[in-house]
C-alpha cells in the first residue's frame, strides 16, 4: 500500500484500521459519488491507497466527513465548507495567518447567525405542530 496525505496531512499509523470507500460511505451516510467529489475538491482525500489503487480511509477521515456533513443542514455552500476546512487545517498545522483567523471568525459569526434563524424556524414549527394537535383534540 502506498500512503498519501489526507486533507490534514496525516498518514495512517502502522496497523491503523483502514476502510474502503464503501465502508466509509456506510459509516458516514454519503454516496460514493459525493465521497469521490470531496476527494476531487481536496476536502477529504484518502489517507492511503491499496496496492490496486483503491481509496482507503482512517477513522480520522470518517470523523472529518461527519464534521463536513454537518454544514449542509445549516446551509453553508460547498465552496465555503472547502475554505473552512482548509483554514481549520492551517490552524491545526500552526501555519494559519492573522487573515486566516479573521476569516474563520467571520465563518463562526455566520454559523451563529444561522443558528438564530434555525431556532426561530424550529419555534415556528413547534407552534404549528401544537396548534394542529390542539385542533385534533376531541371537543369537551
Amino acid at each position: 500500500m502506498s500512503t498519501v496525505s489526507n486533507g490534514n496531512g496525516a498518514a495512517p499509523a502502522a496497523g491503523e484500521e483502514l476502510f474502503q470507500i464503501g465502508e466509509l460511505a456506510n459509516a458516514v451516510g454519503l454516496s460514493l459519488k459525493t465521497i469521490r467529489y470531496y476527494d476531487e475538491l481536496g476536502i477529504v482525500v484518502p489517507s492511503a491507497r491499496s496496492a490496486g489503487g483503491f481509496r482507503l480511509y482512517t477513522r480520522a477521515d470518517i470523523e472529518r466527513f461527519l464534521f463536513i456533513k454537518k454544514f449542509k443542514p445549516i446551509g453553508f455552500p460547498l465552496d465555503a465548507v472547502q475554505e473552512i476546512v482548509r483554514l481549520l487545517d492551517s490552524v491545526a498545522q500552526g501555519t494559519a495567518s492573522k487573515g486566516d483567523h479573521d476569516r474563520l471568525e467571520s465563518y463562526a459569526v455566520e454559523a451563529e447567525e444561522r443558528c438564530v434563524t434555525l431556532r426561530a424556524q424550529l419555534a415556528d414549527a413547534e407552534l404549528i405542530a401544537a396548534n394542529i394537535r390542539a385542533r385534533l383534540a376531541p371537543p369537551q
